[in-house]
């Protein structure tokens, strides 16, 4: 059956990455036979969430672990298990937290919007962010000040969307919080193949998502503090109903921390690169465009290709680029998030080596068009040629 065919959809060549908004990763083919022995038949959710705790454990190092809708309900869950533990009265109160500790610490710079913003996922367990420091900069001073008997949790987010600079390290943010007694939740959404490192830095609970990295259906899979884990789950009798996770969810995130514990890291590494130097090798010598590897900021085991380009040499920005390319049959999506800053990176990790060819097609196309053709493109898909990107802040 072809959907796209079927329900009038846009065919999409992903080279942005392990996105939400492109419906997460292509599911590999061994999670979908586990996904699909599971469908026709019945299960006892507690009892199947216990068996997930099991493998979550084994993959992670952590004491116990649950599955959960996604990421953002992990995190919400979270911080309702930091304020209720296992108290079925408390669980059932949520969102009223009276008598409840219920501020959330989290550092100014890692007051994210992932897509909504973090501290939207703390308020909806009916807890308060607190945010300390600045945006370029929390101290020991501001954290500890912050730390008071209305403190349930802090927030530690690792993500390309946080500020690179300025923040607290993951080790000393446990180290202050568990001087306290508090728990330390972090978002790791798209740190799965760094959750291990995250566990045996201290954190109480750890969020990852299943449908990333990891290549599963949607899932949020929880590691980390038995007792915060267990509570985690029982927000299914509460404020989690809304947010609670299917057979297939579940099903789905066991299976793919299976193939994972058995993947060969240093040679999916080695696949990851070579698409990635072929797509540099594919745009060299175009004038106007500067290529070079970007690591993963975070430590993943992987890079992307960046491109910069240079409006006054090409004609185009990297706006400019980042639209007209995703305005096409297929739709090729970019990762855009720098295209102010005069660059976009591609990443390859969910193409095959035909889309990686189509891709770098394109971009030439644009690219080596005439002068007559890229003012067309400037008219439809921007500003015409931009400043330099330094002074993006003032367009």
């Amino acid at each position: 059956m072809d959907l796209h065919e079927k329900y009038r959809l846009t065919r999409v060549i992903n080279a942005c990455g392990k996105m939400t908004h492109l419906a997460g990763a292509a599911v590999l083919p061994e999670i979908v036979e586990a996904v699909n022995a599971a469908l026709p038949y019945f299960f006892d959710l507690d009892e199947l969430q216990e068996r997930a705790g099991e493998v979550i454990a084994r993959a992670t190092g952590a004491q116990w672990g649950c599955v959960t809708a996604c990421t953002a309900a992990g995190l919400t869950l979270g911080v309702a298990a930091s304020m209720t533990g296992k108290d079925l009265g408390k669980i059932a109160q949520l969102p009223d937290t009276t008598g409840m500790k219920d501020e959330v610490v989290l550092q100014k710079g890692h007051a994210v919007n992932f897509g909504a913003p973090i501290t939207q996922m703390i308020r909806l367990a009916g807890a308060r962010p607190v945010e300390v420091g600045t945006i370029n900069g929390t101290s020991e001073h501001h954290l500890k000040h912050a730390l008071t008997d209305r403190t349930a949790a802090v927030m530690f987010v690792v993500s390309h969307h946080t500020v690179r600079f300025g923040c607290l390290p993951l080790k000393r943010v446990v180290e202050i919080a568990h001087e306290q007694g508090i728990p330390v939740i972090v978002d790791g959404a798209a740190q799965e193949a760094m959750i291990q490192q995250i566990i045996a830095a201290g954190a109480d609970l750890a969020v990852c998502s299943g449908h990333k990295y990891l290549s599963g259906t949607t899932a949020g899979i929880v590691a980390g503090r038995e007792d915060l884990v267990r509570a985690v789950n029982m927000q299914n009798r509460g404020i989690g109903r809304p947010m609670k996770v299917g057979k297939e969810g579940i099903v789905g995130a066991m299976a793919a921390l299976e193939h994972r514990m058995r993947l060969n890291l240093a040679d999916w590494e080695a696949g990851q690169d070579r698409k990635m130097k072929r797509i540099i090798e594919r745009l060299s010598n175009i004038p106007g465009l500067a290529l070079t590897v970007d690591p993963d900021p975070n430590g993943n085991p992987f890079s992307r290709a960046r491109v910069t380009v240079d409006p006054a040499q090409t004609g185009l920005t990297a706006a400019i680029l980042n639209r007209a390319m995703a305005d096409g049959d297929p739709s090729i999506r970019l990762r855009g998030h720098h295209v102010d800053e005069g660059y976009f990176n591609v990443d390859a990790i969910e193409m095959t080596d035909e889309e990686v060819d189509l891709t770098c097609d394109r971009l030439r196309k644009f690219l080596t068009a005439s002068p007559q053709e890229k003012t067309r493109l400037a008219e439809r898909y921007g500003r015409g040629r931009a400043a330099s990107p330094r002074l993006a802040w003032l367009q």
